[in-house]
């Protein structure tokens, strides 16, 4: 090799030559040209990077083949198969044996075919031995050799042997120097020409015939012989036979589905081929497989050559994953499902007649049980009784019809398993072990299945996934927009608004078909208007009737004023005893006087045998969720009472957990949810702990005909933007004392002194009197030492607090009493209820705002009057509680509108929270008789005060 001159002309070739150890390589080389164009004897081996001044020589193809040969030099391959740095003689003399060949040559084979592919349109020249790169040149066939392989057999022995043959003529390669260069995908070097061939052909089935014309195998060994090696080029090749024949099969296949079926454990199935009597397992992709047969009576050997269609194979695999099958296993052909679908039995048995007319044929793997594989299906009939439902159910495996009871106890104890009369196993379908269970838990068993009517829900939810027949009037249960309109009680003051109507038709409905049920509207939206209109029309329809007139209605202490106060405004008529305080009636019998008894849950727990003697016409529960401790003695109580009718009202049913809604639906309709440890085990835990969707979609199913529940989003439209109400708070016994005793001195010192005198003077006295009786009316603890402890007014907001924040809403919480606000934010942390607060003291009034505009947990901002009642724009907020009343209407208009303003989707609910026999309330009656002047002139306590006349002094001190 001698020095190769960049300046003067050059060109690349590409030598083809024989590595000693490594076997046939090639290599690009820069050759010098004479003058006449011809190859001078100076050349040079390059590689990528040491292709410097000979660019001008490669083009992009040049750049990529040289990159590759790059990988197949011997440095390159030392390097790579050896950790040590190594000279090639030590590595070739001491470490390179047929194993290290056997590894690195297919590589190399893989890299010589991409470079034989790619290089046919440039210089390619056999090298010569004493390695000069442009000896001979060579040429790529234009065309693909074909092979067939002989087999001749006779008496003695087979012969076996290659013939070639190139643009339809023999190729003679026997004897005449030929050489494989490439084994892994053959390519064979004859008379300078490279040949490659139509069909992947190993290089070592060639080799043996360069210097042979044939192979013989004897007698004694071809059994072996025709079972591996031509078994195998069947496959693989062409084959020519004589002494023995070779059979295709080209049949249509049908696909054959197997169940392998686990007890306990994921059952699957094989997806196979059946061409002929030969049986194939999807995973496998083999185009072409032999099977070898001998007769040995004639000494026949015939193989049978069975060609599969690997395309129409694959559309039934499709066809059976569009069906939701997965591979399980992809090797084994096996099958199985999602784990969150149902198990492939209930699969197979609701696929079966769409697998049957797609061709498939269904069988299943030889085991100790044979399992049924059928449509499977259940029928429900139902009729209709005086208080149950009478349940004819029969389950459909195949020609076999089973009673339904039959299933009872497997389905309670989740076994699948069931024998049919020929002896087969019924698997029972996994999803009737959800949609069923219920259906026996609540059935009692009495010569077939009987249902309690207050499970309607469970029948009807039933229904929408089997076939079921039963009366349909009962389906009015589960559409309130279809029940009729009741008439309107004449007594009634008022209109009920669209929904209040739709719920009042409702109770009616609930007692027609004598249900017991929970009207869970928000809070804001009416529950006691509703229900007033139902007492209201309850004492006009029962007035000629023998029937028990008088309904109980139990509720919070702070509430019973409200009840009683909206009573007069919609119900006048209604004759009302407060069973209250310590003059309550000891005699049942006077309840008979009555359309209505108010009373309070601690008073039923007090008076329980009292109300234990009575039958009401109603029973009502306001604030229902105060029973929700089944343990509780409220609880006990109520559940001792008795009634004609029972409705519960709650605009939080559940307010920590779904448990809080067992005793609630326990007293509306005992039974409904079986035993409380019942209900624990078959809904709280799953629900809550497991977050189980389908046992919280069975709960909502069985309750929902008994719970009617309207959001504020839903009624929007039928609601004015801003609805008011005023909530009377009764003083607890401490708070009341104290306040009587604090009015009696105050009164004492004006009255009896300078105002008798004087009705103007006097004026800081009484604004001091008044101030701290409005501040006992909020809570005592405002003042300083005092013994009494607690408030009826702030057991009443945390109460409506819980309520509105257990349905998400923001609320604003004002007061002119930063004291009061104090107690609030004491009570929040000691609970750890998150909160904004604002109060004139606050350094960054920017920060409280968006803290609670922006947060979402935050659902409480307490404000006071003076620091935020103007300039704050606060429309995140769809609910305001007032807490004490302000002299001026004004100021109190103020605070209400930074929720109610322009910006506010939501309708805006306020809530003006009065201490019932105080100041407070008698505030609010000077307010309404003065408002007209008040309006206008006074903007202040002091303005307000001064406007009092003697008499209005009176009577806030009365």
């Amino acid at each position: 090799m001698q020095q190769v001159d960049s300046k003067l002309p050059f060109k690349l070739v590409y030598s083809l030559g024989e590595h000693p150890y490594l076997g046939f390589l090639i290599e690009p080389h820069i050759v010098q040209l004479n003058n006449n164009g011809s190859y001078s004897l100076s050349y040079k081996r390059i590689f990528t990077n040491t292709i410097g001044d000979f660019q001008s020589a490669l083009d992009e193809k040049d750049r990529q083949l040289i990159k590759l040969l790059d990988e197949i030099e011997q440095t390159h391959i030392i390097k790579r198969y050896n950790k040590k740095a190594m000279r090639p003689v030590d590595f070739f003399g001491k470490i390179f044996d047929q194993k290290i060949f056997d590894y690195i040559r297919p590589k190399i084979d893989q890299k010589m075919l991409t470079v034989l592919e790619s290089i046919r349109d440039k210089p390619l020249f056999l090298m010569s031995k004493d390695g000069y790169p442009a000896d001979q040149p060579l040429q790529i066939a234009e065309h693909s050799t074909s092979v067939l392989f002989h087999f001749r057999r006779n008496e003695e022995e087979t012969r076996y042997f290659p013939t070639l043959k190139y643009e339809g003529s023999r190729l003679d390669f026997m004897y005449k120097g030929a050489q494989v260069i490439i084994n892994k995908q053959a390519w064979l070097l004859l008379e300078n020409t490279l040949y490659h061939f139509d069909q992947e052909i190993d290089g070592k089935k060639l080799s043996p015939f360069l210097n042979k014309r044939f192979i013989a195998v004897s007698r004694a060994t071809e059994k072996k012989y025709f079972e591996t090696f031509v078994t195998s080029l069947i496959e693989k090749y062409h084959v020519y036979a004589e002494g023995f024949d070779i059979r295709t099969h080209k049949e249509n296949a049908t696909p054959l589905i197997k169940l392998f079926y686990v007890p306990n454990a994921e059952s699957f199935i094989q997806l196979s081929f059946l061409y002929g009597p030969y049986e194939f397992s999807s995973g496998s992709e083999q185009p072409i497989t032999v099977r070898l047969a001998h007769d040995e009576e004639q000494d026949h050997y015939v193989f049978h050559r069975i060609r599969r269609s690997l395309l129409w194979e694959q559309k039934q695999t499709s066809f059976l994953e569009e069906l939701g099958l997965r591979k399980k296993d992809a090797l084994f052909g096996s099958y199985t499902l999602p784990a969150e679908k149902n198990d492939i039995l209930d699969w197979l048995n609701s696929q079966q007649e769409l697998l049957q007319e797609r061709g498939f044929m269904i069988t299943q793997a030889k085991g100790d049980k044979r399992i049924f594989i059928g449509k499977t299906s259940l029928e429900i009939a139902v009729e209709e009784g005086n208080d149950w439902f009478d349940i004819q159910a029969t389950a459909y495996f195949g020609p076999y019809e089973i009673p339904f009871i039959d299933l009872r106890e497997h389905i309670l104890n989740k076994h699948r398993e069931f024998t049919l009369p020929n002896g087969e196993t019924a698997i029972i379908p996994e999803e009737w072990f959800a949609q069923y269970e219920h259906l026996f838990q609540f059935t009692t068993k009495k010569d077939g299945l009987k249902l309690s009517k207050t499970h309607i829900g469970l029948l009807y939810e039933i229904s929408e996934h089997t076939q079921v027949s039963f009366h349909r009037k009962l389906e009015q249960l589960l559409n309130f927009d279809q029940i009729d309109d009741a008439p309107m009680p004449k007594a009634f003051h008022g209109e009920l608004r669209p929904y209040q109507r739709a719920g009042y038709n409702w109770f009616h409905f609930l007692q027609h078909y004598k249900f017991g049920g929970c009207l869970a509207d928000d809070m804001g939206l009416g529950k006691t208007v509703q229900t007033l209109a139902l007492l209201q029309q309850q004492k006009e329809g029962l007035k000629n009737t023998e029937h028990a007139k008088a309904s109980l209605l139990i509720l919070p202490t702070s509430l019973i004023y409200n009840w009683q106060k909206e009573a007069e405004k919609f119900a006048p008529e209604l004759r009302i005893l407060l069973h209250t305080g310590t003059n309550r009636l000891k005699d049942a019998f006077g309840f008979t006087h009555f359309d209505l008894v108010i009373t309070t849950y601690g008073i039923v727990r007090s008076d329980e045998e009292l109300f234990q003697k009575f039958f009401f016409n109603y029973i009502i529960l306001d604030e229902s969720q105060h029973i929700k401790n089944p343990t509780s003695k409220s609880f006990k109580a109520i559940k001792g009472l008795k009634s004609r009718n029972k409705l519960a009202l709650s605009g939080t049913p559940i307010e920590n957990s779904v448990g809080d809604i067992w005793s609630q639906m326990h007293f509306a309709n005992p039974g409904l949810l079986g035993s409380y440890s019942y209900f624990q085990k078959e809904f709280v835990v799953p629900i809550e702990k497991k977050k189980d969707e389908s046992k919280a979609q069975r709960l909502q199913a069985i309750i929902k005909p008994f719970i009617l529940r309207r959001t504020k989003d839903q009624v929007a439209k039928e609601l004015p933007p801003k609805t008011e109400q005023t909530l009377y708070c009764e003083m607890l016994e401490e708070q009341a004392e104290l306040y009587e005793s604090v009015k009696s001195e105050y009164r004492n010192a004006l009255l009896d002194n300078a105002l008798k005198q004087n009705g103007k003077g006097n004026q800081i006295l009484l604004l001091q009197g008044l101030t701290k009786l409005r501040q006992i009316a909020n809570h005592p603890q405002m003042l300083p030492d005092v013994t009494a402890k607690d408030s009826g007014k702030f057991d009443a907001v945390i109460d409506m607090i819980d309520n509105v924040a257990a349905e998400g809403h923001k609320v604003l919480i004002f007061s002119q009493f930063v004291k009061h606000l104090q107690l609030f934010k004491s009570y929040f942390e000691s609970k750890r209820m998150p909160y904004a607060y604002l109060d004139g003291s606050t350094r960054d009034r920017a920060e409280a705002v968006s803290t609670f505009k922006a947060q979402q947990d935050i659902n409480l901002f307490l404000i006071s009057i003076k620091a935020g009642g103007v300039g704050l724009n606060l429309t995140e907020a769809d609910y305001v509680f007032i807490l004490d009343p302000w002299w001026n209407p004004a100021v109190e208009q103020q605070a209400i509108d930074r929720s109610h303003r322009i910006g506010q989707t939501k309708n805006v609910f306020i809530y003006r929270f009065i201490s019932k026999d105080t100041v407070e309330e008698k505030i609010l009656a000077l307010q309404n008789k003065k408002r007209a002047l008040s309006s206008a002139l006074i903007t202040t306590e002091e303005s307000f005060v001064k406007s009092l006349s003697t008499e209005d002094i009176q009577e806030l001190l009365r």
